[in-house]
């Protein structure tokens, strides 16, 4: 395989997701389509990492010192919801159910990989709770690490007098129970909800 092609499947390989299958077809995918596209792909992807930067308030992805939810004057400022990558806030978004604001932490807590609190956007939080923040929903992802995340940021702000509340977990939508694993269904349980 030619050293540019090997180069470009590694590169591409790099992203969440895509192994090195995927990654060959995309390469080889990019390299049948005209030189403007790719050239307009790379320069969306520059213009993207110099335009965008962290919300000086919540940490998303803004292009001005406050990102648009942020500066959004028609939000509830008496619930943030906390979630470990701006990613999350889109997914949540995507739902149009929730109104509140967001703190992005940049990560989840994982000492094997050397990411400890102060890695994260800690700090601010503590910061952003003192100022009429009512309830902090806790939106980390329901693995090891977001697990981890999720009890650390409330045994640090338990004393705060914020009601502190952590998102449901169980079953999917249109999940089937023979295929959920022992931990979802469990959870499924513990968060049932009561029928009237």
């Amino acid at each position: 395989m030619p050293k540019p092609l090997d180069d470009l499947i590694e590169a591409l390989s790099r992203l969440p997701g895509i192994g090195r299958k995927s990654a060959a077809r995309l390469a080889f995918f990019l390299l049948k389509r005209p030189a403007s596209e790719a050239a307009d792909l790379a320069s969306r992807i520059v213009a993207a990492r110099e335009s965008l930067r962290p919300c000086v308030n919540c940490g998303n992805l803004a292009q001005v010192d406050l990102c648009d939810i942020c500066a959004n004057p028609g939000r509830d400022r008496s619930v943030i919801c906390v979630v470990e990558e701006s990613s999350d806030i889109a997914a949540i978004e995507s739902t149009g159910g929730y109104r509140g604001l967001y703190h992005v932490l940049g990560g989840s807590l994982s000492p094997l990989d050397g990411i400890g609190p102060e890695n994260l956007n800690l700090d601010s939080l503590k910061g952003r709770i003192a100022s009429g923040v009512n309830e902090l929903i806790i939106a980390t992802n329901p693995s090891t690490e977001g697990e981890a995340t999720a009890s650390y940021i409330h045994s640090i702000l338990i004393d705060s007098g914020v009601k502190i509340s952590r998102i449901a977990r169980g079953l999917p939508a249109g999940g089937s129970l023979e295929f959920a694993d022992k931990t979802t269904l469990s959870r499924a349980f513990e968060n049932r909800t009561t029928l009237k």
